[in-house]
């Protein structure tokens, strides 16, 4: 029942990440659930058991089916409707892209646990975090917000030292190293042959470009 627009926005957006590497999971009851053109763009299926009691669920049997790469080794309509609880037919994209061959297999619940950690357990995970050496240490930038609001008062030493405390710390030791050389890099340009042959150049097309118009 969704419309055409909410149906091309969902298209696109999976398109999208598609290619910049990110994973987006639909989880429905049966694969008519989901519009051709989004289907289309999905690689990886689990599909569990499809039970046909009715003729709408032999027509949405039919259509898992097909959705399935060709396989040898299964009867895929007796296998979907055969699975039991907690299995599933299975099939991924491979490192280049190409779908793997068709698997019935039986899905592990995730292990958890229906308590709360621990202070200590939660020290002995964040310790041992491969991740702990870069987000230890709390970075409390300047916010968009405090850089606008010294905008809006008019105080641009303020709004500066904002920008300058927002940016990397590399970035503002790469500017004050290399900020004497860079001045000098520009002073050697401006003054050297060829950007004056250029200004007179210039000089000389605008004063022919006038002449032309009178």
């Amino acid at each position: 029942g969704a419309t055409k627009a909410f149906v091309d926005a969902v298209t696109q957006t999976v398109r999208l990440i598609r290619s910049k590497g990110v994973g987006v999971f639909f989880i429905t009851q049966l694969p008519t659930d989901i519009p051709e053109q989004v289907l289309a763009q999905l690689g990886h299926r689990v599909q569990h058991a499809v039970r046909a009691f009715t003729p709408n669920d032999a027509k949405a049997l039919r259509y898992a089916v097909d959705t399935y790469p060709v396989t040898e080794h299964y009867k895929l309509d007796d296998t979907l409707q055969a699975l039991g609880v907690g299995e599933a037919v299975v099939t991924v994209l491979n490192p280049r892209g190409v779908p793997t061959p068709v698997a019935a297999t039986r899905m592990f619940p995730p292990a958890s646990r229906m308590a709360p950690l621990s202070g200590d357990e939660l020290k002995a995970i964040v310790d041992s975090s491969p991740i702990l050496a870069k987000y230890a240490t709390r970075v409390d930038k300047e916010s968009a917000e405090e850089i606008l609001a010294a905008r809006i008062a008019g105080d641009q030493p303020g709004e500066e030292a904002a920008l300058e405390a927002a940016r990397p710390a590399a970035a503002r030791e790469a500017t004050a190293t290399d900020s004497g050389g860079l001045v000098d890099k520009i002073g050697d340009i401006v003054n050297s042959k060829i950007a004056r042959d250029l200004g007179r150049q210039a000089v000389r097309s605008i004063f022919g470009m006038l002449k032309r118009r009178r």
